[in-house]
């Protein structure tokens, strides 16, 4: 009776530890969001929170694994900082995985993919189909995103412009300030939809050239909280969670 009782205890002891402190009540988890990447992060000005596919699916994973996030909003340049300084524990934004990130955070399973959109101006009849009829363009893309590294080497853009927000990519391409503006697909979508822009298109003969894979990233070498972190997303995804959140938010 006693050995049995200490197998159980034994084995209690290591699932609680192998939680890696997660399952504890109103544990917090401090989790960095970019506030300007609608709809996976932003910011409502109604409620001064951040809310987004993104924020959805980190109170998900809360209520699998037993935390409360507590997400703040971080500019998109300070994430991978923020991570390494511990003012974070996890980023969970629209930060695609790519190997140079790869080397300085670690990332966890996919949760969604997509690939990249084309805006141009509404008197643009060109049919774009791939980025080689992009020669000869002004080409804009977002600071620190994943598009910034394939556009530069594309051959004969004429120039590429770098951009702070996907907003005033999108209002230059109305205006004439550039051609094309490059980015990823569900922000361009979501940015046209949703805020009455007027004078641009979306090529639909575009065939999208760049895979964006979607993960959540702890740091380096924090391999208790990563392997939690993938288990609470093997949970979303086969609860519907995950399909139901990226619905929502039009992302599939």
């Amino acid at each position: 009776m006693k050995t049995s009782l200490l197998k159980v205890l034994i084995c209690t002891g290591l699932a609680v530890s192998a939680l890696s402190g997660l399952a504890q009540p109103n544990k917090v988890m401090m989790v960095g969001a970019t506030p300007t990447a609608v709809p996976f992060n932003f910011l409502d000005t109604k409620t001064n929170s951040l809310q987004g596919a993104m924020v959805d699916i980190t109170s998900a994973l809360g209520k699998e694994l037993g935390f409360t996030a507590e997400v703040l909003p971080t500019p998109f340049n300070a994430l991978i900082p923020s991570l390494q300084t511990k003012k974070i524990d996890m980023i969970s934004s629209a930060f695609a995985i790519t190997p140079q990130r790869a080397e300085v955070v670690d990332f966890s399973d996919v949760l969604f993919t997509y690939g990249e959109e084309l805006v141009v101006n509404a008197k643009d009849n060109t049919e774009y189909k791939n980025t080689s009829d992009l020669k000869g363009k002004v080409v804009g893309v977002q600071t620190g995103t994943v598009t910034v590294e394939p556009m530069k080497s594309v051959a004969g853009i004429k120039e590429l412009k770098m951009y702070d927000t996907m907003p005033d990519m999108i209002r230059d391409v109305a205006i004439g300030r550039i051609d094309v503006a490059v980015g990823d697909g569900p922000v361009m979508l979501y940015n046209i939809e949703n805020s009455g822009a007027k004078g641009v298109r979306v090529p639909k003969t575009y065939q999208k050239q760049i895979q964006i894979r979607i993960a959540i990233a702890v740091r380096k070498g924090d391999k208790e909280l990563l392997a939690n972190v993938n288990r609470g997303i093997a949970k979303i995804k086969a609860n519907g969670t995950l399909d139901a959140i990226l619905k929502k938010w039009k992302i599939i």
